[in-house]
């Protein structure tokens, strides 16, 4: 069974620095497309960054330059390292495992950490 554990989130005041961290159980993680997703009080999930098996990263608009994303296939590991935090960021952020390029096709979803940025 896959499991997708998120950890790192917390309270930190604006211009602070978080680092989340999703560890992902079974042999799907070198095949994923590994991304951070966040949702805000009363708004929709939100694409936040995506990094693909081979490495290479996507940021929103609203992250880039301040977010990076990056992973660890030795230990099943992705990293979201958020700099210059501001109070928009707040939010529950979402690791998903998106198997978009394997058959078949799956995606998976953490349950969440919370994110706050706030003096």
């Amino acid at each position: 069974q896959v499991q997708l554990v998120e950890s790192g989130g917390g309270l930190v005041q604006p211009g602070g620095s978080l680092r989340l961290s999703c560890t992902v159980s079974g042999s799907i993680f070198k095949t994923s497309f590994m991304g951070w997703y966040r949702q805000a009080p009363g708004k929709q999930r939100v694409w936040v960054a995506t990094i693909a098996p081979g490495g290479r990263p996507n940021y929103s608009d609203s992250v880039k330059g301040r977010f990076t994303i990056s992973r660890d296939n030795a230990k099943n590991t992705v990293y979201l390292q958020m700099n210059n935090l501001e109070p928009e960021d707040t939010a529950v952020y979402y690791c998903n495992a998106d198997g978009r390029v394997v058959v078949p096709k799956y995606d998976y979803w953490g349950q969440g950490t919370q994110v706050t940025v706030s003096s």
